[in-house]
């Protein structure tokens, strides 16, 4: 009650901020017992808003799961009627065929956080079959193993390409690219957002230099880094300019005292 309270209150003072979303999570089904999550998971869908949890990460995750549910997470949530539009699985590494087919029916969103499941070692996910069944695919992070926003979308396809032994399995890049922007803006509650905020590259960046237009979105997923952003625009704000973070030096300074 006290949470859900919290998030009346957050909905209440930044309903009107189009720089915040509200969103509900439980971590996973191995931390959060079923009834709370049954909860907020009907608060989510009653107020529309997105509904994230861990779920299927880790092979022992699963063992506890059967342990005490008699089930794995995902064929759990099914049964309670937790998956939704609005659900957001962020993992879902270790999934049966039949829970593949209800994330898909529900068009639940899949989050994957390739480099961090790679640094943990908690395997592949079956990814090609996730698009295939209907799920949306997504893209963020759940550690700081890496700092580079295009490793993150490009082992979505790479890492699958490993997998499966194939040269090109999952998308092409310009979907990829979709899963990385609107795909997910929509998955943290801020579908009309996506849009405004900009990322520039420097075309003379060693990375991507002599792209042409019509291979703009490969070069780009399969090549970039870091260093080829110039600028970043949220909304009207400037994040980045001529390739540095507008409050750079504050927060090396920060992190320097901090260390």
């Amino acid at each position: 009650d006290n949470i859900l309270h919290d998030v009346d209150t957050l909905r209440s003072r930044y309903g009107s901020d189009p720089m915040v979303a509200v969103a509900v999570a439980a971590h996973s089904i191995r931390a959060v017992p079923l009834p709370q999550v049954s909860e907020l998971a009907a608060y989510a869908d009653r107020y529309d808003l997105p509904f994230h949890m861990h779920v299927c990460e880790q092979r022992r995750e699963l063992d506890e799961c059967i342990a005490e549910y008699g089930t794995t997470p995902i064929a759990l949530l099914a049964d309670t009627g937790i998956l939704s539009s609005h659900f957001v699985g962020v993992h879902a590494t270790h999934l049966s065929d039949e829970e593949v087919v209800a994330l898909g029916d529900a068009e639940a969103y899949v989050c994957l956080c390739r480099t961090t499941e790679r640094d943990l070692g908690d395997g592949l996910p079956n990814i090609s079959d996730l698009l295939q069944a209907g799920a949306r695919l997504c893209v963020g992070v759940d550690s700081h193993a890496c700092g580079n926003a295009f490793e993150e979308v490009r082992a979505v396809e790479l890492d699958e390409r490993s997998r499966l032994e194939a040269r090109h399995t999952v998308a092409e890049a310009p979907a990829l690219l979709d899963a990385a922007t609107r795909l997910g803006y929509e998955a943290c509650g801020l579908s009309n957002a996506w849009q405004d905020d900009r990322v520039h590259l420097n075309a003379h960046d060693p990375s991507i230099a002599a792209t042409v237009n019509t291979h703009a979105s490969d070069a780009i997923l399969f090549g970039a880094t870091p260093r080829a952003v110039n600028k970043v625009f949220v909304r009207d704000m400037t994040i980045v300019e001529d390739g540095y973070h507008v409050q750079y030096e504050a927060a090396l300074e920060q992190y320097q005292n901090t260390l």
